[in-house]
């Protein structure tokens, strides 16, 4: 299936993934999960091994049995995006090219650390760009970090590597309002056949309101129905139901995003899915650890007032 922007829009799912007790990967939970999450009555696409997926604590042999096991069991007419965390460009490259073996249609590039460090405005990343696309001559994506971070790039370079043809998205997660509209505008401009994916949490309403191609989102495996109506209702320019999606979906993005620390996120994902009975085990593999009781049960409720649960 050859991938352009137009076919990245709607809803992408960023799938988290379940472990049994023993820290093992729970297949049996993951073949469940992507029953409820990957639908594609809700979800368009389906992105793997990134931060929901836990994709720093997993193995190579890991990563590559989720891409082979998720482009299986989901529709065939629903692209696959992967997650690449890379060292440098050697390390993208050998990456990249295994994400496509097991059967990714896009690699989702994140910002190896050369990047970071505040150095937002370097051309670096546009010859990365340049030099991937070149070598592997398929589908990319940039992942974009919170400015905040250092590793966000700045909006000048996110237009230049807007233009490499191979570059068909930006999953957007710049983690302002301001930065998000900038940067939307600025790529639109450089090439409008570059895919926005704002994945900002806090700003699901705000973003799909000023315009973009889809939501990116781990909150997409927990609540996909709730994004997808957002979605729906930013497409049919129908203020009225936005705002009414947006009311549902509050409780939820406030109490998974909300509680300190917000790496945490995607555990309490995954403690609401066992709430709901899609997964059995909700605990992290290391350095990750369990949430408490209280934000357990900040869940629970937020997912009653959703009435998803």
């Amino acid at each position: 299936m050859t991938i352009s922007a137009k076919d990245l829009r709607g809803i992408t799912v960023a799938t988290v993934l379940p472990f049994d007790e023993a820290g093992a990967i729970d297949w049996d939970g993951y073949s469940a999960l992507l029953d409820h999450c990957a639908k594609p009555e809700t979800t368009d696409c389906v992105f793997v091994n990134g931060h929901a997926g836990e994709a720093t604590a997993l193995t190579d042999e890991e990563k590559m049995e989720v891409i082979k096991r998720t482009r299986e069991q989901i529709s065939k007419d629903q692209p696959l995006l992967v997650g690449v965390v890379p060292t440098g460009i050697p390390d993208a490259l050998r990456q990249a090219e295994a994400v496509r073996e097991a059967g990714a249609d896009v690699a989702v590039i994140f910002p190896p650390e050369a990047l970071g460090g505040g150095n937002a405005n370097t051309m670096a990343a546009v010859k990365m760009y340049e030099h991937l696309a070149k070598e592997l001559q398929m589908p990319l994506s940039h992942f974009q970090f919170p400015i905040a971070s250092g590793f966000g790039l700045a909006t000048n370079v996110l237009a230049e590597i807007a233009k490499i043809p191979e570059v068909i998205a930006v999953k957007e997660g710049s983690a302002t309002l301001l930065a998000y509209d900038e940067n939307r505008r600025a790529i639109k401009a450089a090439d409008d056949n570059t895919a926005i994916l704002p994945s900002n949490f806090h700003w699901f309403f705000s973003q799909v309101a000023l315009g973009g191609d889809g939501i990116l989102s781990g909150l997409a495996s927990l609540v996909p129905g709730l994004l997808k109506d957002l979605w729906d209702a930013s497409e049919n320019m129908d203020l009225a139901a936005m705002r009414a999606a947006n009311d549902r979906l509050y409780p939820v993005v406030r109490a998974i995003y909300g509680p300190a620390p917000v790496v945490d996120m995607h555990t309490r994902m995954k403690d609401g899915l066992q709430m709901m009975g899609v997964i059995k085990n909700a605990a992290p593999r290391l350095p990750l650890l369990p949430q408490s009781d209280a934000v357990r049960d900040g869940v629970r409720q937020a997912l009653i007032a959703a009435e998803v649960m």
